[in-house]
């Protein structure tokens, strides 16, 4: 189980996420630097309790049309061996001390609980209350088990998100902009394997759902 700190953390999230962003091929606003809110998310447990894991939403203000972004991090006491690249920063924790913040998607820990999570076997949780089920995350999974243990696929970034090769040939696509959808809860996608998807906070008090993650045949 997570627990769950008030406390202060330097530099913040959004901090990092600033300089972060525009170095990412999915990056939509060109050369302009972003105006980061923090939006939304959820969190999964690691089971061994050593590695925070978090799926943050943070939408960029600041072009004429809002930009959320789907960013998973981990949250780690020391660094992960062989993960520089997919090093976002170091931030001071107030009660924890420094922790390295890395692209989830290039964690093995996040990886395995991610496709739990798609599996049905890990339960998705509230982004800041301790020991909280979030139930507005949904998922599917369809065909053979996924069979996460273990597995520790390279992820590859383009335009249009990363891709993250899965157990039994299949592709976990995770959207990193993220797109609104009228339906609650979002259906997955015509042809997919399964899905994750949840809401964030939009303009004036609305709430904008859209699918996180599909998982396609390749």
């Amino acid at each position: 189980m997570a627990l769950i700190h008030r406390t202060t953390v330097k530099p913040t999230k959004v901090e990092l996420l600033t300089d972060w962003l525009p170095t990412r091929p999915w990056y939509r606003g060109g050369t302009a630097a972003p105006v980061l809110e923090r939006s939304g998310g959820f969190r999964l447990d690691d089971p061994e309790g050593e590695v925070g894991i978090e799926f943050l939403v943070v939408t960029d203000t600041s072009g004429p049309e809002r930009t959320a972004y789907l960013v998973p991090l981990t949250y780690r006491g020391a660094p992960l061996e062989g993960a520089e690249h997919a090093l976002v920063g170091t931030m001071e924790h107030g009660v924890l001390g420094k922790r390295w913040t890395y692209d989830g998607c290039h964690d093995p820990v996040l990886v395995t609980e991610l496709l739990s999570l798609l599996a049905g076997g890990a339960q998705a949780m509230a982004q800041s209350i301790t020991d909280t089920p979030d139930h507005e995350v949904t998922r599917s999974c369809t065909g053979a088990p996924l069979a996460p243990a273990g597995f520790a696929p390279e992820p590859v970034d383009d335009e249009e998100g990363t891709r993250l090769p899965a157990p039994g040939g299949s592709t976990l696509h995770v959207h990193r902009v993220l797109l609104p959808v009228a339906e609650n809860p979002p259906a997955p996608p015509q042809g997919a394997l399964g899905h994750v998807a949840s809401g964030w906070s939009g303009p004036a008090d609305t709430r904008l759902r859209a699918v996180f993650m599909t998982l396609r045949t390749r």
